[in-house]
């Protein structure tokens, strides 16, 4: 069974959500709903951000915002003193738009254009290079010696992820620079004229173990100083990345985030400070921050029994929530309205796209469910809405900050004519 514990809360059988009524909020601003609870936001940062600070004060934590890109909750992380890492340019635009400066700002591309490339220069954030020849293509937009700081992507040859499989580094991956590279990149960097350089890593996501996090570690401290040692550059920062897990199953324990930065702090002050280099320390965290401070609302409106099966039919599908089509992922759901009820039948929960992979979860048990009864899909702030599609013409959903008991809407639902608001048809087609 899940235990439920805040932002989640049993009130005489029904789910709250951050002193919110689950029942509520799916009545007043409709299904599917995503739902943010903005304490404990700022409870997983200050947790995260606190058990580093507290070992080595020269740290900061740049939020993945790829998880979630609300600008409410860019704001919320604003306001707790964060950086930012953006995967895109227009993640850059929304860190901007949310009031960061330009300073706190980690432009992390993939297989950039020009295009982008120039953009993040001329907005004079930090770029973090994907390859080596990315490089004289940055020089070829910009000028080296105006960008604000450069680093390069180091691919430690080990990745490690959670249940879905989602490892970023070695030699099969598509991202980063492995150590036989790697030391070209700054000394090429360091020639066409670039300064302010740190190093960055990331390597899986979702990881549980927390002895894994200095070991992967070392290796990028180790590259670090051969780097410094043989292209004559001081770091500035040092990126470990993020990957910090979250549970999703019952039976998965919490990471000791206190044991992690202690032993990844030990690690840096060994490998790096005393070698009389002082450089930040960074991390990247996106889902540990925002996981499990997000629930999906979505309303039964079908059962239908195959006689094989019971389907339980909800507003909510892969164009809602992808992850369990995309990665088979487990995302405990709770009946929001029967949370003290038995759970006596087996049950697959579908949403409405034509698809046969268009599950939230298969084969699960559950209380007796209902038309009308509310399902509560948990850890879905993370690759939720961020990762949500118009796939059958279906409209986004709404989002809604909920904080002590008062909830705000920070995303409205669309509407059908917002599907259309940028579509042009050609005149000749209209007669």
């Amino acid at each position: 069974m899940w235990k439920i514990e805040p932002p989640l809360e049993n009130r005489n059988g029904e789910l709250f959500i951050d002193g919110c009524s689950a029942m509520q909020l799916a009545k007043q601003y409709g299904t599917p709903l995503y739902v943010m609870s903005e304490t404990r936001i700022r409870d997983n940062y200050r947790r995260l951000n606190g058990a580093f600070q507290k070992h080595y004060a020269n740290f900061k934590l740049y939020y993945a915002m790829k998880a979630n890109s609300n600008l409410a909750v860019l704001n919320i992380l604003r306001q707790e003193g964060s950086g930012i890492d953006c995967s895109a340019p227009c993640e850059i635009f929304l860190a901007l738009k949310a009031g960061f400066k330009k300073t706190d700002l980690l432009y992390t591309g993939n297989y950039n254009t020009l295009d982008e490339l120039r953009y993040a220069a001329e907005n004079n954030v930090t770029i973090n290079l994907d390859d080596v020849s990315l490089v004289d293509k940055l020089a070829s937009v910009a000028d080296p010696a105006g960008v604000a700081g450069l680093c390069f992507r180091f691919n430690p040859g080990m990745g490690d992820s959670g249940m879905e499989k989602l490892v970023c580094a070695g030699p099969d991956v598509k991202f980063g620079i492995l150590e036989n590279r790697i030391v070209d990149a700054y000394q090429r960097a360091k020639k066409l004229g670039f300064r302010n350089f740190g190093i960055h890593m990331m390597t899986g996501s979702n990881i549980l173990n927390a002895k894994y996090f200095p070991k992967v570690a070392e290796i990028l401290f180790n590259t670090a100083s051969t780097i410094r040692q043989k292209v004559g550059i001081e770091f500035s920062f040092i990126n470990i990345g993020g990957g910090f897990g979250v549970p999703y199953k019952p039976n998965e324990k919490n990471l000791d985030i206190e044991a992690v930065a202690k032993m990844v702090t030990d690690k840096f002050k060994e490998k790096i400070t005393d070698t009389g280099s002082k450089p930040r320390l960074l991390i990247e965290p996106g889902r540990y921050i925002v996981c499990d401070a997000g629930v999906l609302l979505t309303r039964v409106h079908h059962v239908k029994n195959t006689g094989t099966k019971k389907m339980v039919g909800v507003d909510a599908g892969m164009n809602t929530l992808l992850r369990p089509a995309l990665y088979n992922s487990y995302h405990e759901i709770l009946v929001a309205n029967k949370l003290n009820e038995k759970q006596h039948e087996i049950v697959t929960v579908t949403g409405q796209a034509c698809e046969n992979t268009d599950h939230l979860c298969r084969d699960r048990a559950m209380p007796k469910v209902a038309e009308g009864d509310v399902l509560a899909v948990l850890n879905a702030g993370a690759y939720g809405f961020t990762m949500s599609s118009h796939y059958n013409s279906r409209p986004l959903s709404a989002e809604v900050l909920v904080h002590n008991g008062e909830s705000e809407l920070v995303r409205e639902a669309e509407s059908f004519e917002d599907l259309v608001g940028k579509q042009e048809v050609p005149q000749r087609l209209q007669k």
